[in-house]
């Protein structure tokens, strides 16, 4: 296992540096300027601005110096956002995009394996139909169409909930929802399949042989190993889940680091748009890494 987790670590360095390098490149060689949507800039305060940001530097020199800044964990100042940092923008946002994320990773787990375990348990009948109808109309409807659907229904027309804002537990369980549904379903398909091959195992059959609830075998039994394709799912899954989602968080007004992102890209803000490709390459790194971990849980055939 220790081996497994140091041959990771050595390709996550390559790889998090590639995702550097190219998202780099990608912004710097766009077309436009960090500096397009101020007006009538004349161009000895354009100048000005690029050698304060260093834009007038070559673009080897540019990444070096932002390289050396990343490995410091500065990610440099904001090109829009001008009295702050990226690092205090991301330490800002993350916090509320985290909590965001977790409960809904949290939301999606549950209702997912407790589907795909109710579909198995009455295989072949009209619970397990329902269960497989809803479960692919959850997958195949989008974030975007799922929340102002929530929106309309549950706040706009009952007035049960609140529909934009950010503070106590109302204004987390809408977003929570609409960012839980899709990943629901992905996962209720992944454990409905993944039992329905364990279940057909010799093992599975001296369980029932000695008496065993169904339940009990499926509990017991059939589950943990069934649940190694749903590991393989969440890790970038989890990542995105965790990094906030862009969608999400406009429609829901939310602080979170999506909203930032996104402006980011609009007004071409390159040290906040890097810092935020790099932070969801490396949760995603690492929810890969758990992932590999919690297969040999799951099934110690898996670790060898």
């Amino acid at each position: 296992m220790l081996s497994l987790i140091v041959r990771r670590l050595l390709t996550a360095i390559p790889t998090l540096f590639a995702v550097i390098l190219l998202s780099f490149l990608l912004m710097r060689l766009a077309p436009g300027s960090p500096f397009d949507s101020e007006r009538a800039l004349d161009p000895a305060t354009r100048a000005a601005l690029e050698r304060s940001y260093g834009l007038d530097q070559s673009l080897p020199t540019q990444f070096g110096h932002y390289l050396w800044q990343v490995l410091r964990g500065d990610f440099g100042p904001s090109m829009v956002y001008r009295d702050f940092t990226v690092t205090a923008l991301v330490a800002k946002g993350l916090p509320v995009s985290l909590t965001l994320g977790g409960c809904a990773l949290v939301l999606a787990t549950t209702l997912g394996i407790a589907a795909g375990v109710g579909g198995v348990r009455y295989a072949g009948r009209w619970p397990d139909h329902v269960i497989s109808v809803i479960a692919t109309l959850l997958t195949a409807l989008p974030s975007f169409v799922s929340a102002p659907l929530l929106v309309l229904l549950l706040g706009l027309t009952l007035g049960w909930l609140p529909v934009s804002g950010w503070g106590d537990v109302p204004h987390l369980i809408l977003p929570v929802i609409a960012l839980a549904l899709p990943v629901a379903g992905a996962i209720t398909k992944l454990t409905r399949a993944g039992l329905s091959g364990v279940m057909a195992g010799d093992n599975i059959r001296a369980a029932r042989a000695r008496g065993l609830s169904p339940m009990r075998v499926i509990i017991r039994h059939a589950l943990r190993p069934a649940l190694v394709p749903v590991a393989s799912y969440l890790g970038p899954a989890a990542a995105g889940l965790l990094t906030g989602a862009v969608v999400i968080e406009t429609v829901f007004g939310i602080p979170g680091l999506g909203r930032y992102f996104v402006q980011g890209a609009l007004n071409r803000d390159y040290p906040l748009v890097l810092a935020v490709v790099i932070l969801f390459a490396a949760l995603i790194i690492l929810f890969n890494l758990l992932a590999d971990l919690v297969y040999g849980w799951l099934d110690p055939r898996v670790r060898s």
